[in-house]
């Protein structure tokens, strides 16, 4: 990695050391016990989410309880009460117990739905492939401990780095699929991420047409990020858990992306680079 630029800033030695001086006397008033301690805000605890996320099978048949109890709720009142057990439009005490059991029905169909729609269990899986990691010689140290961040890199049309796991070679038993950069680029996946410019996230891989393109990535993979690097290359990162990525996990891929841009822009590949198994 590259050292950053040391700016100095010149400023009078009494003006500096009155400006410490007041900020230690700020810094020191906050924290004094006088003053009541930290009165920051202060992490809030959402008990009921808690509890309705260690619940939910309750909760889902809450509705069908509910419902259940109304209805005997409703035979119960009509029982006591001396009413005919035969609905009397006339009675307003009947349309009152139809409009009752109408809801009572209504909360048991809609436990009912509740039970029968689940949200789907995602699974982390492990890679269906062999670990590789296959690199371009004639890069310099600086800039191959940058790319060890990524699974596979192209950059200027021209293979630069894969590892992590890879899809298995049949052909050749225990071997990885090599990646073919002049493939890869003529793939719609490849021009769309390079021309819009953004970072493209396949939050679920297995739907999108586009997973043809990607064969040297392990046939399970769940989830891939497709990272600009710049107008000329592409980063490709997988995943194996569907919307694994986090919001946080896509800022930090964008900032290396941009940061192996630039480290990649000083390299001048004037040659042909040639693909080196580094164990």
């Amino acid at each position: 990695m590259e050292a950053g630029i040391l700016f100095r800033l010149v400023t009078p030695a009494n003006l500096l050391r009155r400006r410490f001086t007041a900020r230690r006397r700020s810094t020191m008033a906050s924290l004094s016990p006088q003053q009541g301690g930290y009165r920051g805000p202060k992490p809030k605890r959402e008990w009921v989410a808690d509890w309705v996320s260690k619940n939910d099978d309750l909760v889902r048949s809450l509705p069908i309880y509910v419902g259940g109890v109304s209805i005997l709720a409703v035979l119960f009142n009509r029982t006591v009460s001396d009413i005919a057990p035969v609905a009397d439009a006339s009675s307003s005490q009947s349309r009152a117990d139809l409009v009752a059991l109408g809801l009572a029905v209504t909360s048991i169909l809609n436990g009912l739905v509740w039970l029968s729609i689940r949200p789907k269990y995602i699974a982390v899986v492990n890679p269906d492939g062999v670990e590789c990691r296959r690199m371009s010689n004639h890069l310099p140290d600086s800039v191959v401990s940058e790319l060890l961040w990524s699974l596979v890199v192209i950059y200027d049309g021209i293979f630069i780095l894969q590892i992590g796991f890879a899809e298995r070679n049949y052909a050749n038993g225990s071997e990885s699929i090599v990646v073919d950069a002049e493939i890869l680029m003529q793939g719609s996946l490849y021009s769309g991420a390079v021309r819009s410019g953004t970072q493209s996230y396949l939050a679920n891989l297995s739907l999108y047409p586009g997973k043809s393109e990607l064969p040297f990535l392990p046939s399970n993979t769940q989830a891939v990020i497709l990272q600009p690097l710049g107008d000329r290359g592409l980063a490709v990162v997988g995943g194996d858990t569907i919307r694994g990525f986090t919001t946080s996990d896509q800022a930090w891929i964008t900032l290396i992306g941009e940061k192996l841009d630039a480290t990649l822009a000083k390299v001048s590949c004037e040659t042909p680079l040639t693909v080196q198994q580094k164990s």
